[in-house]
């Protein structure tokens, strides 16, 4: 994964993450008691829904950030520090779940990391997961390339968003049975005045690591005014274009 984490203010403004990945356990259909286990459990407040359904939970997360704040707010609960390509649970696991992670994984890993999670799983068990589809944040991530070119920069773009066409190929290949895929547009309100600054203060760090802050502020300023017109609403609420796949697939 290819970011460090600001665990506190994700937790603070940007509980949208979870709240949304709310809606993608219901594509579960593991019995209660089964081993579920939440990869990229972040601050774990989905790996609490999935043990108040009754499931038998453990949230792995690569970030030693998150997962201390995943301890502190749901301390009833286990937590440990896993590389989602690399990782060996135990037993096998009834159930993998992981939400708006797989895009953070390079496009030339996900091979691995659908292999790995194959080899977790129980003969019949299932991979339930949504991140960033194709276009996602599209309209945000132009206008950085835009700000950084007229700078004489490249914006890298450190994002993985496939189609369901891409994407199907590779969990077939894994051994995952597609069972469900849906792509769609789900433009996601932010909290403030400020923010698109903040949601790119977030999530958009590594095409700005090492540089001068002043710059820095500079390039955020002109995405903002060049994204004023189709993403800042009349109320003064900021949207970001957020493009989501859902799947569900089944280990043969």
């Amino acid at each position: 994964m290819n970011i460090t984490w600001n665990a506190q203010g994700y937790t603070q403004d940007f509980s949208f993450v979870h709240q949304y990945g709310e809606d993608v356990l219901g594509l579960l259909t593991a019995a209660p008691g089964s081993l579920v286990v939440d990869v990229g459990c972040g601050n774990g407040a989905l790996t609490e829904k999935l043990a108040q359904r009754g499931y038998r939970t453990l949230g792995l997360d690569a970030s030693p950030e998150m997962l201390e704040s995943a301890r502190a707010l749901h301390p009833d609960l286990t937590f440990r520090k896993a590389d989602a390509l690399t990782f060996t649970l135990p037993e096998p696991a009834g159930a993998l779940f992981s939400n708006a992670v797989f895009h953070w994984i390079d496009a030339d890993r996900q091979p691995q990391l659908l292999a790995n999670l194959a080899r977790n799983l129980r003969p019949g068990g299932e991979l339930v997961c949504e991140f960033g589809g194709h276009g996602c944040a599209e309209r945000v991530h132009a206008a950085l390339e835009r700000a950084f070119a007229v700078r004489g920069l490249t914006y890298p773009r450190v994002f993985y968003f496939p189609t369901i066409g891409e994407y199907a190929p590779l969990l077939e290949a894994a051994g995952l049975r597609v069972t469900h895929a849906f792509l769609f547009d789900r433009p996601t309100p932010q909290q403030g005045p400020d923010g698109l600054r903040a949601w790119i203060d977030m999530f958009v760090r590594a095409p700005f690591a090492g540089m001068d802050a002043a710059l820095r502020e500079a390039i955020i300023a002109d995405a903002m005014e060049q994204t004023r017109g189709e993403l800042l609403r009349p109320d003064g609420t900021w949207i970001v274009d957020y493009v989501r796949i859902r799947l569900r697939a089944v280990k043969g």
